[in-house]
């Protein structure tokens, strides 16, 4: 059931931005240090407005510092950070008033039920109790928290405290939302639903700025990507277009025999191939452009067939986003975690 925002209620304050096409996010040389620990050195980035940008590093980065300064928990050394136009250092309640923020760390009460919890959040941003049952009794449909009733939140399950969590965040409706890691510890189906809420979120206009250890989550999740790495920036665009900067996609011909590999290596030499023979396998790069990408596939399988090459099975392989970590950090373990199995 997709979350829609309403038209009541909301706090006075409202992002001096309009409309899906406008900047909601604004980072200009945002400097923090701790001690002689340099957390962020001079970032600046723009996240727009109605979309999910995922703000992407490794352990260490400076995402969670980055986070804490955009929703007014820290104040940067240097540099700008304006969260709907209002600036997170002098504009802090402005600020506040517009954002919701789920953490790392749950915040919700376990001695409280699901919808105590969410009252309890939503007359701390004063709201009246009418629009307070109101939007409780609606978050808890839409995240499929209604079976739990009564019960107290010590006796959820890890996806169903997590649900509720990001709900909490929404009670004041906020049009910017920040997530850190939100899905940290869900089983798969909680996950997966997790992403479908944030989908309907973002169709009703709000704007997501998302921090995760799981590569394939923001793949799927964001519109655009900011990637940091030591405290500094590293890589901007969509996934599409960094995926694209890293690398050519792969197809991977495997021989039904070693006659058949020998067939094929001479077949496909005119391609840009790599064999591994213990494996009976021809790698060839291919344009993963659209139709230039199609129609070079085609004239690889037509070689093949022409060669009387007989192919076991084909594997396409596109680079991923594990692979853009890799190019943008040099490193080879992937520090951003792998998604939960």
């Amino acid at each position: 059931m997709p979350y829609e925002q309403g038209g009541s209620g909301l706090a006075a304050t409202q992002p001096r931005v309009a409309g899906s096409r406008d900047v909601a996010i604004e980072v200009a040389g945002v400097t923090k240090r701790f001690g002689a620990t340099s957390a962020l050195g001079g970032v600046s980035f723009q996240a727009a407005a109605g979309a999910v940008t995922a703000l992407l590093g490794p352990n260490g980065a400076g995402k969670t510092t980055m986070i804490r300064i955009l929703s007014t928990l820290l104040r940067p050394d240097a540099g700008t950070a304006r969260v709907g136009g209002y600036d997170t250092a002098r504009e802090p309640e402005q600020v506040q008033a517009i954002i919701g923020l789920t953490g790392q760390s749950l915040s919700v009460d376990g001695k409280l039920s699901g919808p105590e919890n969410l009252a309890m959040f939503g007359r701390l941003h004063r709201l009246p109790w009418p629009l307070v049952r109101e939007r409780s009794a609606r978050l808890v449909a839409a995240f499929g928290l209604t079976g739990a009733g009564s019960k107290p939140v010590k006796s959820y399950s890890g996806g169903m405290r997590r649900k509720l969590d990001l709900a909490a965040s929404l009670m004041a409706e906020p049009p910017v939302l920040f997530l850190d890691e939100p899905t940290t510890g869900l089983d798969p189906a909680s996950r997966d639903a997790l992403w479908d809420i944030i989908r309907d979120l973002v169709r009703t206009g709000t704007t997501v700025l998302l921090t995760t250890q799981y590569l394939d989550e923001a793949d799927a999740l964001a519109d655009a990507i900011v990637f940091i790495d030591g405290g500094h920036l590293v890589a901007t665009g969509t996934p599409a277009d960094l995926k694209a900067e890293t690398g050519r996609a792969q197809v991977d011909l495997i021989a039904s025999s070693d006659a058949d590999l020998a067939r094929l290596i001479p077949a496909l030499a005119a391609f840009r191939t790599t064999t591994d023979a213990p494996r009976r396998t021809v790698r060839v790069a291919i344009d993963h452009d659209g139709s230039s990408g199609l129609r070079e596939l085609a004239d690889v399988v037509a070689a093949a067939v022409q060669a009387g090459a007989c192919v076991e099975r084909f594997a396409l392989h596109e680079p991923s986003l594990d692979d853009v970590y890799r190019r943008l950090t040099g490193r080879a373990d992937v520090a951003c975690a792998e998604a939960p199995a």
